[in-house]
């Protein structure tokens, strides 16, 4: 469905230093400076996939999805998504995809949603018998009944953003680019959108890259995830793969019914935190049946968990040896 070689988005941009001086001198020189957005990605994403497309601020992922729906023309490379090329802007090719960035909204300020709806539908020329089916659904699926009739601007930032998702899935695009789709959102309404994005993949067989520094997005969504930094690809696979390569060791939760002694702790690994009611330890994998069996025996255990190392951690560690490759080269 989409197909990404050599993707290459350079930009100039000049600089000056502050003051009246520095800003009278530029009307006549100014210093470019060349800025690698995105420096030669290449990789493909099959039909229906669901695929995180991850990596710090600054890294080009925003800029990759601007070229994949055709709002920004590629330096150099080639870009296909389902036969087409983005920056050609084509009809069907439009019809076929949509891009949500959680910072930005379509819906009409001071009109309610209905009416993006309405206008959404005449754009791309939905007939109304589809449109009155699907909308139905995404109201009942996204739970609009109360919401689509009031003006937009007195909805709150998650029901505008379930707003701005069914405005965004009126036509049924087959690609959807997901930027920060829960950016701001409190705990309940981003387990809410996650579940509304799964359904719908599933259910239609979209094929969906979402970008996101929320990791629970991540990992309910998407068991590939594809990694840049500095506009350079890091990985391309599974996410399970990636968190047993950077972290290949295991975090045991023990939850205490009485505080446990520190020299009982000695021996058992890596303590990551300990308080009274919790110790969390860092095992190797092959070490965790005796560690949990050595845990029962010796402390007050209530309940105990064992988990990957979270998400979060394995991606700064990701980011860093990144820097550090791209440090020692230069």
């Amino acid at each position: 469905m989409i197909s990404v070689r050599g993707l290459r988005k350079h930009y100039t941009v000049y600089k000056r230093p502050p003051g009246l001086l520095a800003a009278f001198g530029s009307l006549f020189r100014r210093i470019p400076t060349a800025v690698k957005a995105v420096d030669g990605i290449s990789f493909d994403i099959g039909r229906g996939e669901r695929v995180g497309f991850l990596g710090p601020n600054g890294a080009g992922k925003t800029t990759t999805l601007k070229v994949l729906s055709g709002l920004l023309y590629p330096s150099s490379g080639e870009v296909r998504v389902d036969g087409h090329v983005p920056q050609r802007r084509e009809e069907a090719f439009l019809k076929k995809i949509m891009l949500v960035m959680g910072q930005k909204q379509q819906l009409l300020w001071d009109l309610p949603p209905s009416e993006t709806f309405a206008l959404n539908r005449a754009i791309y020329e939905v007939p109304e018998p589809e449109y009155r089916r699907r909308l139905a659904e995404l109201t009942e699926l996204l739970e609009l009944q109360d919401l689509v009739n009031k003006p937009t601007r007195t909805l709150s930032l998650g029901e505008r953003m379930k707003c701005e998702l069914a405005a965004a899935l009126i036509h049924g695009p087959k690609v959807l680019f997901l930027d920060e789709p829960t950016i701001g959102l409190d705990v309940s309404m981003q387990a809410a959108i996650r579940g509304f994005i799964r359904r719908y993949n599933e259910q239609t067989g979209a094929t969906l890259l979402l970008t996101s520094h929320y990791m629970d997005d991540v990992a309910a969504l998407c068991p590939r995830v594809i990694v840049i930094d500095k506009g350079t690809l890091s990985y391309d696979g599974r996410l399970d793969a990636l968190v047993r390569r950077i972290r290949p060791e295991k975090r045991v939760v023990l939850r205490l019914d009485r505080p446990a002694e520190a020299r009982a702790l000695e021996g058992m690994g890596k303590v990551v935190s300990s308080d009274a009611a919790q110790v969390v330890l860092q095992i190797a994998q092959d070490k965790v049946s005796g560690t949990v069996a050595r845990g029962l025996a010796t402390l007050s255990v209530r309940d105990l968990t064992v988990e990957d190392p979270p998400l979060e951690e394995v991606m700064s560690e990701l980011f860093s040896q990144g820097r550090t490759r791209t440090e020692t080269a230069a």
